[in-house]
């Protein structure tokens, strides 16, 4: 019998919802420890952390990641509530507490024996994908070596990557219409998201350059809505050029957030360097669209909201920056579809999977040597190459 989507049975065979993010400091004594865990490994000196301390220090210490967790987990429970699911929802991190080992042990421990995740990233790449999956075959690993069963006792799968889902773009839409209308016709909209090595880009998704290409995709989706409000949105490829009509909205995707050694390419432009040409191209405004980010965490309160306002206001460039989907209710309700969607192809169905703009749904179960790991090898979680006894 095929379950409706509200019957407490729709999750099935899921017992457990994990919600697997980055993770960040509670207060300054966590900065620098928490520094060290996300570059472990990696030969990062402590005078370089120090200075990306600065960062966590200008509030304070305090990550907002944590606390907007929190609050997604809390908006998660009562839309399951709402729909009569009854099924345990759970928080991890990869670099800080409540850690995920520690949390999938405690979830083995209370009886969970299937788990659905919902990664804290949208998109195809290494950093935004196969980490977390890293991390989480890790986690499972070591469980493995306590006497956890794997794929008997305790099995974690995951939603697809969810950029062009209905429920991610549709409040992205309305956030960037929100902020163009605070500013003068004719403004830009600079579609931001965070840097990742040019080789990483290279290497993203089944085919190479996935992480870029579902980017340019959502903004292009968006930037047709707000066309079809009336507005002639036109992409200007990172190159600001002149408006000739009040009513058209050039776009561009950009980057934040940089780091590693000077000498290797990142994706650019820069979204500093990009405001600074707005300027110069005389344009009446920018609305900043952090579509990259799920939430207002550190890139987006520091490197947008902090050093791009302060680019901004130095040039004389009216500014705004867009709202991120947070726990808007679109956004959350679509959580909850895409586990209903992902229960049903457990189930061996084939449910309907919407997206919107040019791209397909990606897939759930990632290829082999799909988003490689450039400094070697690690098992990797939710990949048809994923096996408790070899490397993925």
């Amino acid at each position: 019998m095929t379950t409706t989507p509200d019957s407490p049975s729709a999750l099935a065979p899921y017992d457990t919802v994990l919600l697997l993010s980055f993770g960040g400091p509670e207060g300054p004594d966590d900065v620098m420890p928490f520094l060290r865990a996300v570059t472990a490994g990696r030969g990062v000196p402590d005078e370089r952390l120090a200075e990306v301390a600065e960062h966590y220090h200008h509030f304070g210490g305090r990550s907002p990641i944590n606390d907007q967790n929190r609050a997604l987990l809390a908006s998660l429970r009562d839309e399951l509530d709402r729909r009569g699911l009854d099924v345990r929802v759970v928080w991890g991190n990869r670099n800080w507490q409540p850690y995920l080992v520690d949390v999938l042990r405690q979830v083995h421990a209370e009886g969970g024996r299937r788990v659905v995740a919902i990664m804290t990233s949208a998109y195809c790449s290494y950093s935004s994908c196969r980490q977390y999956r890293e991390d989480l075959g890790a986690a499972l690993l070591t469980l493995a070596d306590e006497g956890v069963r794997l794929d008997v006792d305790l099995q974690v799968d995951r939603i697809r990557p969810y950029f062009n889902h209905p429920a991610f773009v549709e409040p992205m839409v309305g956030s960037t219409r929100d902020a163009l209308a605070t500013l003068p016709a004719g403004s830009h909209v600079a579609f931001v998201t965070h840097s990742i090595p040019e080789s990483m880009d290279a290497g993203s998704g089944p085919d190479g350059r996935a992480y870029s290409t579902e980017h340019l995709d959502l903004a292009r989706t968006i930037a047709t809505a707000l066309h079809r409000d009336g507005s002639d949105a036109h992409h200007t490829d990172g190159a600001p050029e002149a408006v000739s009509s009040e009513a058209a909205v050039p776009w561009s995707l950009v980057y934040c957030s940089r780091s590693g050694a000077p000498h290797q390419p990142w994706l650019e432009p820069d979204v500093g360097d990009h405001l600074r040409a707005l300027a110069e191209q005389q344009v009446p405004g920018v609305a900043v669209v952090p579509i990259g980010f799920v939430s207002d965490h550190m890139e987006v309160v520091y490197d947008l909201d902090t050093e791009a306002q302060e680019v901004a206001e130095e040039v004389g460039l009216p500014f705004v920056r867009a709202a991120t989907v947070g726990t808007h209710p679109t956004f959350v309700s679509g959580l909850v579809d895409l586990l209903l969607e992902r229960a049903a192809q457990a189930r061996g169905e084939q449910p309907p999977q919407p997206v919107l703009g040019d791209l397909p749904p990606v897939h759930v179960v990632c290829p082999t040597g799909c988003c490689p790991n450039p400094r070697g090898v690690r098992p990797a979680a939710c990949g048809a190459d994923w096996s408790p006894a070899v490397s993925a």
